[in-house]
């Protein structure tokens, strides 16, 4: 089985390594973009299977990524789990209608953040199959 790849977006260097340390920890393989405008570009190069995305972002906030990404052809099937430290409310209702398929709390824990993760790239395999027509139909 091949490592999953999550693309981290988050503007905030020690929270990039902490989340690195995290999931190479789970053996997950990643990357990064610090910004909104560079999100995209490494979305492309990196092909993710979990993007990981702040809200807070300089040069395009959290949501204009995600709309870029569902207008993106290719990426718009690249399941996004947004992590933020604004308001929860209001926040993680936009953000699901955007398009995230999750949304964590900062600070979140460990283990909620593996859990999420894992549910949200299990639900996307699954997605993927489902979509697929099979050979012997």
């Amino acid at each position: 089985m091949t490592q999953k790849k999550i693309l981290i977006v988050d503007d905030d260097p020690s929270l990039r390594l902490g989340l690195q340390v995290r999931l190479n920890a789970y053996h997950y393989d990643v990357a990064f973009a610090v910004d909104g405008a560079t999100s995209i570009v490494e979305a492309r190069k990196y092909k993710p299977d979990l993007i990981l995305l702040d809200l807070g972002l300089p040069a395009g906030d959290g949501f204009s990524v995600l709309e870029r990404l569902k207008a993106a052809g290719t990426l718009s099937s690249i399941p996004v789990i947004v992590l933020s430290g604004r308001d929860r409310v209001g926040n993680r209702e936009r953000a699901l209608k955007a398009g995230a398929k999750s949304f964590l709390q900062k600070p979140m824990e460990n283990d909620e953040l593996v859990a999420a993760i894992r549910f949200v790239l299990e639900e996307n395999r699954h997605d993927a199959a489902v979509g697929c027509s099979s050979p012997l139909s």
